[in-house]
């Protein structure tokens, strides 16, 4: 009845406007679909341990030092010694193989999240807010069903259809394993994680909060009307911001051989919960990262995102640099509390309170329809505020 009330309130442009953007959209899921060619996986069976690093690493698209470090051998480990004589068995070869090939990423991938994105920004800007409401109807703003859609859209299919790569996570990891030379190209690992940083900056970490598959998967569970009451309790930003950036200083330093003495140590590789959308889990702490994350979901808004997640850290420093956000206009703010109550992480208070780095904001749009006063918007940080239609009598 809601989203039925919500649609006959927006305006002829505004309908023009979303069928605009879906049309935009399928085109761009169209090309996607055309241009996608993945290359053929190449099967495990192909490699034997009479072959060394050197003849397999090409093949799997990877650095013999990549290699090496999937078979847990020293990265300086001779690369042209065949593999049984380095104490490695067909089974030990054949994991690393299948391993290496599950982060082959799909192009499709990169054109759903775009696409998501884009709908999620207008959604947000244009036509969330009906053009013919006035504050009496806030309720009615920003229904959440077409949130709701578009993060089962990321949880379904750039998840559990195309995979767990690319993701958020992985291309801002590959780009530091590429520094130490277990990637081939750090270019190709540059363009990715830029692709990822440009959605987070057009639209406040819409990477995060709408498209990337385990932050909407996390979205959902806590969406979920149960377990109300203990949600009202927030984990401090300054605890949660704390363990997310020392474990990302933790990691480089492991990964960089300044801590442990050892190369290519990758600390996220036991974290990473993305394991889940191709149903394997290389080991078992990545499995209880993804149990514990979802499990903490119903009571903490997206774990993960909060505590562990490096291209949330990343997303959160360019948080500052985005285009289009939450706005609160202070000449209009009592400072009611409503936005801060509405927002499931401290991002609200902090925008309240003008501090320089606020808490996270996953533009879920909870805080955008409680204001009594209309002074908080989602719009670009060069656009005046939108007009507001008086309270009718």
């Amino acid at each position: 009845m809601n989203m039925y009330k919500w649609f006959s309130l927006l305006s002829t442009r505004q309908r023009s406007e979303m069928v605009t953007i879906m049309l935009i959209t399928a085109i761009i899921l169209s090309i996607g679909v055309v241009t996608n060619l993945p290359k053929e996986k190449t099967v495990s069976e192909t490699f034997t341990t009479d072959m060394s690093i050197s003849d397999i690493a090409p093949g799997l698209e990877v650095t013999g030092k990549g290699l090496a470090r999937e078979l847990v051998l020293p990265l300086d480990t001779p690369k042209k010694s065949p593999l049984n004589k380095l104490g490695i068995s067909q089974e030990q070869l054949d994991h690393a193989v299948e391993h290496i090939l599950s982060h082959r990423s799909t192009s499709l991938k990169y054109y759903v999240f775009a696409a998501i994105v884009l709908f999620g920004l207008a959604y947000l800007t244009r036509f969330g807010r009906p053009d013919n409401a006035n504050i009496s109807e806030r309720k009615l703003w920003y229904p959440r069903i077409p949130y709701i859609m578009c993060l089962l859209a990321a949880v379904l299919v750039c998840g559990f259809v195309l995979g767990k790569s690319p993701n958020p996570m992985e291309g801002t990891v590959k780009v530091f394993k590429s520094m130490v030379g277990l990637y081939p190209s750090i270019i190709s690992k540059l363009i990715a994680l830029s692709f990822f940083v440009v959605l987070a900056v057009i639209g406040n970490k819409f990477i995060c909060g709408w498209a990337c598959p385990f932050g909407a998967l996390q979205e959902l569970i806590y969406s979920l009307g149960i377990l109300c009451k203990p949600k009202q309790w927030k984990v401090p930003f300054w605890l949660t911001n704390t363990i997310r950036s020392g474990l990302f200083c933790v990691t480089l330093l492991f990964l960089f051989g300044i801590v442990g003495g050892r190369e290519g140590s990758v600390i996220y590789h036991y974290l990473n919960p993305f394991n889940l959308f191709d149903l394997h889990f290389d080991h078992w702490l990545s499995l209880l990262t993804a149990v514990v994350s979802l499990t903490l979901g119903f009571f903490i808004y997206r774990p993960f995102c909060q505590f562990i997640c490096p291209f949330g850290f990343i997303s959160w420093i360019t948080e500052k640099f985005s285009l289009y956000r939450v706005i609160i206009d202070k000449e209009k703010c009592t400072e009611c509390g409503a936005c801060i109550k509405a927002c499931p992480l401290h991002a609200a208070k902090g925008k309240v309170e003008s501090k320089v780095f606020p808490a996270d904001c996953f533009s879920c749009s909870r805080c955008l329809n409680v204001c009594p006063v209309d002074a908080i918007n989602y719009r670009s940080i060069w656009s005046k505020r939108q007009k507001i239609n008086k309270e009718s009598a």
